[in-house]
């Protein structure tokens, strides 16, 4: 019996042994069915970018036109609805203002080699990035400053700077190459404005590797959905758009895999238009609330702050040394900068909240504005409860405070960086570069600055919560909730529906029905003892 006794249990320890070795081994399987460390294209010493994209075109021949056709290259976009050309070639924002005369640093985040100024050559294949979608090491960097190209030997920048730039091996990183991850798209996405999390509030590099508390769906453990899961890819084309997202999904379910649907990106895409089935009563909201304004109960929860607001009327003051002034709050955070002026940042915020329909009609370069009609509206989410259209959205407004000619009533175009005596980063002279920024983009300039106060309106899409943690009725069915401010749409036990008179002829029912019931009952009473 010892004999057979051991006998199973070995083989049962070498049963688990192989199942372990056999789990192993799946694990470290590529998903890939390629394996590109094998590609004779790829066994080179690349001495810059475009050198990489000659050798994946030889394979992937057709991948530079389709993403020629795309926002990420044109970094333009016209709006069939406003006929606006919209994209960082054309608006000018409130943060770092504007892309048009600091091309050499903002291209850095674009998927591209070489676009220093307007003269870029937008039909060349070569000068497609594709690392900066496609790296898998974690290594690939395109520094600010060298229009997007990227350097393969140390280098020092800006000259005479002591700076170094380590030098990238792009033979190692075109050799594991893959899909796309949360860490690539979120190498601009996460530090869009000028910083981790400045920008979007529910973007961060939190969500690089989040738990579930953080996000549902993009839950490290869980779900771990990378943006391309909800951002569908079809040719290169991401859906999803900021100068004309989708307000409003009338659609139900779409099955991943069929094409022709550029609404993927939408809650109602994956859950319906009934997507709460224990509590039905929840689906009566649907037609009028966003899923973000009940499932995304605050933005930048992360650890990461994001910027509320900027002040560059402050701007220009120097330290005992000369150097323009850095004042950092208790966090390490920069409170002031000499080159940017004040912020004001904010941690596990709550959105605001508007009727919105998926228009957005932007404050262009030209367009004229007036002091008197502050803030100036960056951006402006058009919507209301009366279109049939909108529901009402969670956001992020951003309010600043940015440069204006108050003669010609415009918006500037200010040039910010480069080593040139234009550049306010380096002069701290307003006039100066201003006058480079509009002579950069053929705009008139009077000569004078001032400043004007503006917002810019961010939807809030990401930072999921489970939904334990959405909303509950009291949040928005109160004084003082959510809704508050939100008209057009009757809210029980909200102040602004309350009508006094309303209550009072409804005690008076209550009063008389009640009065009845009494007068009812001594009626039978009385008539009870009479006849007895």
């Amino acid at each position: 019996m010892r004999i057979r006794a051991l006998t199973v249990a070995t083989g049962l320890a070498m049963f688990i042994t192989l199942a372990q070795a056999a789990s192993g081994l799946a694990s470290k399987l590529s998903t890939s069915t390629a394996d590109h460390s094998k590609f004779t294209a790829l066994q080179q010493d690349f001495k810059s970018g475009p050198e990489v994209t000659r050798a994946c075109l030889t394979c992937h021949t057709e991948a530079a036109k389709q993403v020629h056709a795309t926002q990420h290259w044109k970094w333009e976009y016209r709006n069939p609805g406003t006929r606006q050309v919209l994209g960082k070639r054309h608006i000018i924002n409130n943060f770092c203002t504007s892309a048009q005369s600091n091309l050499a640093s903002c291209a850095s985040c674009h998927i591209g080699y070489g676009m220093k100024d307007g003269n870029f050559d937008f039909t060349s294949e070569e000068n497609v990035d594709c690392l900066v979608c496609h790296d898998n090491t974690g290594k690939y960097k395109k520094p600010g400053g060298l229009a997007g190209n990227v350097v393969t030997r140390d280098t020092e920048f800006p000259p005479g700077s002591g700076k170094i730039i380590k030098g990238l091996d792009l033979k190692q990183i075109a050799q594991r190459v893959g899909n796309t991850r949360r860490e690539t798209c979120g190498a601009c996405h996460f530090y869009g404005g000028g910083g981790d999390g400045v920008k979007h509030g529910d973007l961060d590099s939190s969500l690089e590797a989040p738990g579930k508390v953080l996000d549902v769906h993009m839950d490290r453990k869980g779900n771990n959905f990378t943006c391309a899961t909800c951002h569908k890819t079809e040719a290169h084309q991401v859906p999803g758009s900021r100068y004309a997202p989708t307000a409003m999904d009338k659609e139900g379910t779409r099955p991943r895999g069929k094409t022709g649907h550029a609404g993927l990106t939408t809650c109602q895409s994956c859950h319906g238009q009934a997507p709460h089935e224990k509590d039905a009563k929840l689906n009566d909201h649907t037609d009028k609330i966003a899923c973000q304004t009940c499932h995304i109960p605050s933005f930048a929860r992360g650890g990461v702050p994001t910027k509320l607001s900027w002040d560059w009327s402050t701007a220009g003051k120097r330290g005992k040394d000369g150097k323009p002034l850095v004042v950092k709050n208790d966090d390490g955070y920069d409170t002031y900068m000499g080159i940017k002026g004040d912020f004001v940042w904010g941690e596990d915020v709550k959105p605001e909240y508007i009727w919105f329909n998926g228009t957005v009609k932007y404050t262009l370069p030209g367009d004229r504005i007036e002091k008197t009609s502050e803030p100036v509206q960056v951006n402006r989410f058009e919507g209301s409860p009366a279109d049939g259209k909108s529901m009402i959205w969670p956001v992020k407004v951003f309010r600043g405070k940015q440069a204006y000619d108050p003669v010609n009533k415009t918006l500037v175009v200010t040039h910010l960086a480069g080593n040139d005596d234009t550049a306010y980063w380096t002069n701290l002279d307003w006039e100066k570069a201003v006058s480079a920024g509009m002579a950069a983009v053929n705009a008139p300039f009077s000569g004078k600055v001032d400043f004007i106060r503006t917002e810019s309106t961010w939807p809030i899409t990401h930072m999921v919560a489970p939904k334990g943690s959405a909303l509950s009725c009291v949040d928005c069915h109160a004084t003082g909730g959510r809704l508050e401010n939100i008209s057009g749409i009757y809210i029980p036990g909200r102040a602004r529906d309350h009508a006094g008179w309303l209550d009072g002829v409804g005690w008076a029912i209550a009063a008389l029905a009640l009065a009845g019931v009494l007068l009812h009952g001594l009626g039978r009473i009385v008539a009870f003892m009479r006849r007895k």
